[in-house]
């Protein structure tokens, strides 16, 4: 059958189809993600046990014990804002250390072997050897009650909603629940206790407490204290100084000073009362905590203000009092925008263990981010004591801070792409000056690291991490991305080119210094020189391994091709005619992927010139041409198609940072075992619902004496959120603007999907039942073209914006 034919044929169907319609469109994603709760049986005692609450900025981890309820709070806008900045002149510029770097033998095995760069890495490393800036836990706040009471049984969190609610059982046999939830407008956490049914019941508490963070720098201000127990309101205020001072006093207050404050109002006056402590002695409650005055119905909320010191008042706003309705309020109105989150897009899977992971994971996304608050750092907004400080918490620009937002795409969240837009504009200043003034170029370098604070250096300097070139390409392409799926012209012109061109700037002048093209190279190819792949030998002796990195070339290459597509869609060709011949000759003397020979699989990519065949990567680099780089993929000629398919079965993980980012790239390309996936996803699970990055094998970085969960404990790892997007990817796929259904899904597994986002910016949804699909319907938000890869052929038709396209079957 020709495809001439096959269209007409498919033509008529959705003619048909469209007069009959379908029931595609009968579907609440907030009614489906109301059947993949998180449940405890049990007290959930640790951090890491609790419920995830949020609200996009602030965090809450509601834990429990077998004598109260403690919750823990965060918030993205909350860190210890102190930056260091020193060795600014001792860190001289690239062209300094480059010709130092050069100078040394390449006998050594280390750089550090070398004293003057040992010396010269260690003093670029101080500032962020320094313990901030980092996130700033905010405390929690305590309910307890008499064992002889009550017994705590579990608690159950409603993701479709936020709702937690915590089990009781009362010394009559009688069951009731304690309700909380964050507010999805307000930094404010809700809390009630009710019977089974809703109403409320005589309170069991016996006191409340709230409780600074025990990491609180010594040399901090102390927080101020304000008690009301006749109002029932315990609060406390943290300074937190811009500066990092010996002893803070009122003569080194700084305008840029930031402050919080937690504050708990209940609906009973509070009473200081006394018990006999262990050893005999007479103990008098202290500073922030109260007994309730009596036992009528509890109701109480958590706020958490946050801002500059100079705006947040020195006292909590005027609180009202709590009541049963405010709550019943309140929560209607989260669970409105709730509604509104969820039903942008669902899934419906045979395999519940995967659309358990798309619905939880999509949750806790939402919990972590909003636009309008700083762009959740390693661990969002969570965190306790030294929980969710490990490496500052901060961003990192080699695929951890990018990851995350790959969810949003093809999930129809680009809202939530947003606040990875707004941190690409907070580090343009940075990464122009840094250009400029360390590298004397144009345009603009991303750093390694960066903080949500005020930076006028590159936080992380040092050359052995800090001259990764792929970091600027990546740190852009979300834009792209984010025009590319919304097909939105006036965010691609306003938002998005600036940035992308900024960086494009760089990477011309970076490849076309002489050091990157010549007759030393033995060809006329432009190289990216030197640079360092992601996670793996650092800067060597000799420059060795530190040119045409896999992950630099395709990164590279994709950004070019996306500036000179927006060139072109924002009609710019005049004004960037030097820029784009720059670019096109770059692009027409490109150095070829590295590649090796594999004794077992043959012709296999690797992630840099002259590597081997059997390295053990930490970030999955050889395949870094598929994902991120999306030059290879389904759409590849066979070829090329199986030197990808040999090099993913060829390449070694040691784990740690490819649970999202390793499986993304094997549905890509069609390779992913599911099965293998998901008994992955349950390895790295935690009792919190979350995925940790785990490790798993030696022979890279880890070995037979390590612990394969040391990360479990460092905090929530933001970024296996993404998990969804691999499942996308196995549903549909789009990323080269050809739509494929259903192209790594079991062909004994039914599953169906409503509005995932395409590339070309078409909301698509699809049904695989017994082997077939059926009940395609699409809907073309920009009127752009629509081609559809089939088992049969292509379908490609010219669309209208606002049109719906069904298709009952193929």
């Amino acid at each position: 059958m020709s495809r001439i034919t096959f269209f007409f044929i498919i033509a008529l169907i959705v003619v048909a189809c469209k007069e009959t319609g379908s029931d595609i469109h009968q579907f609440s994603s907030f009614d489906r993600a109301k059947q993949h709760p998180l449940t405890s049986d049990k007290p959930a005692i640790g951090f890491f046990d609790g419920a995830l609450l949020g609200n996009g900025g602030m965090g809450a981890v509601v834990t429990t014990r077998p004598d109260a309820i403690v919750i823990y709070f965060g918030h993205n806008n909350v860190w210890d804002i102190r930056l260091a900045e020193d060795n600014r002149a001792k860190i001289k510029d690239f062209e300094y250390v480059f010709k130092k770097v050069k100078a040394i033998p390449d006998t050594l095995a280390l750089l550090t072997d070398d004293p003057w760069y040992a010396e010269y890495s260690a003093m670029a490393q101080e500032n962020y050897r320094k313990p901030f800036p980092r996130p700033f836990p905010c405390g929690s706040v305590l309910l307890g009650f008499d064992l002889r009471n009550a017994e705590l049984l579990g608690h159950r969190l409603d993701i479709a909603n936020g709702l937690c609610e915590i089990f009781l059982l009362t010394s009559e046999k009688k069951k009731i629940k304690m309700q909380v939830f964050a507010d999805m407008q307000d930094d404010k956490l809700w809390m009630r206790l009710t019977d089974e049914n809703g109403f409320p019941v005589e309170s069991i508490f016996d006191r409340v407490r709230v409780m600074p963070d025990p990491s609180t720098p010594p040399e901090f201000p102390r927080y101020n204290t304000i008690e009301n127990l006749q109002e029932g309101i315990l609060s406390f205020r943290q300074l937190l100084p811009y500066r990092d001072y010996d002893e803070y006093n009122s003569s080194n207050i700084n305008p840029k000073d930031r402050a919080f404050s937690l504050s708990v109002k209940v609906n009973s006056p509070l009473l200081k009362t006394s018990r006999i402590n262990w050893n005999g002695n007479k103990e008098t409650m202290g500073m922030l905590e109260g007994s309730f005055a009596g036992k009528e119905s509890f109701t109480g909320y958590v706020t958490l203000d946050e801002g500059l010191n100079s705006a947040l008042g020195a006292e909590p706003a005027k609180m009202e009092i709590p009541a049963h309705k405010d709550f019943t309020a309140a929560l209607e109105r989260s669970t409105q925008i709730w509604k509104e989150y969820w039903n942008k897009s669902g899934v419906i899977l045979e395999d519940k263990f995967l659309e358990q992971v798309w619905y939880r994971n999509l949750y806790f996304f939402n919990c972590a981010v909003k636009e309008g608050v700083n762009t959740p750092g390693l661990f969002a907004n969570w965190s306790y004591n030294n929980i969710g400080t490990a490496w500052h918490g901060d961003y990192h620009m080699n695929y951890n801070t990018q990851q995350p937002f790959w969810v949003t795409f093809s999930s129809n969240h680009l809202e939530k792409n947003l606040s990875y837009v707004s941190l690409v504009e907070f580090l343009m200043d940075i990464s122009r000056r840094w250009a400029k003034e360390y590298y004397n170029l144009p345009g603009a370098y991303f750093p390694h690291s960066a903080y949500p604070v005020e930076m006028t250096m590159n936080p992380y300097p040092v050359p052995h991490w800090g001259w990764e070139i792929c970091e600027t390409p990546w740190a852009v392409q979300g834009l792209w991305w984010h025009y590319l799926y919304s097909g939105d012209k006036e965010f691609l012109r306003n938002r998005g080119y600036e940035p992308i061109k900024a960086a494009v700037e760089f990477l011309v002048a970076y490849m076309k210094r002489p050091e990157a093209r010549g007759p030393q190279w033995n060809d006329d190819k432009y190289h990216v020189f030197p640079t360092i792949p992601p996670e793996l030998y650092a800067l060597r002796p000799g420059f060795r391994y530190n040119y045409d990195c896999n992950v630099d070339l395709t990164l590279i290459r994709f950004i070019f091709r996306a500036f000179e597509e927006a060139v072109t869609v924002l009609n710019l060709q005049e004004k960037e005619g030097d820029i784009l011949a720059d670019v096109r000759d770059i692009l027409n003397n490109f150095p070829e992927y590295p590649t090796a020979e594999s004794a077992k699989y043959g012709k296999v990519l690797v992630s840099v010139p002259g590597e081997h065949d059997q390295v053990v990567y930490n970030t999955p680099n050889p395949l870094m041409t598929v994902f991120p780089g999306e030059d290879y993929g389904l759409h590849s000629d066979s070829a090329t198609l199986e030197i990808v398919r040999n090099t993913f079965l060829n390449q070694q993980n040691e784990g740690g940072n490819d649970l999202v980012f390793k499986n993304l790239q094997a549905a890509r390309i069609g390779m992913l075992d599911i099965e293998k996936f998901k008994r992955q996803i349950n390895y790295c699970l935690l009792p919190n619902g979350t995925a940790s990055d785990r490790a798993l094998q030696v022979h890279g970085r880890y070995n037979d004496y390590g612990n394969y969960g040391f990360m479990d404990q460092m905090g929530v790892w933001f970024e296996n959120f993404a998990l969804p997007v691999v499942i996308n990817e196995c549903l549909m796929q789009s990323y080269n603007g050809e739509i494929r259904l259903f192209p790594n899904w079991p062909s004994d597994k039914d599953a169906e999907f409503h509005n995932l986002r395409a590339a070309g910016a078409f909301l698509v949804s699809a049904r695989f039942r017994n082997g077939k699909i059926e009940n395609v319907r699409i809907i073309s938000e920009a009127g752009n073209k629509l081609v559809i890869v089939t088992p049969s052929g292509k379908i490609i038709r010219d669309t209208k914006k606002g049109e719906e396209i069904i298709i009952k079957s193929f």
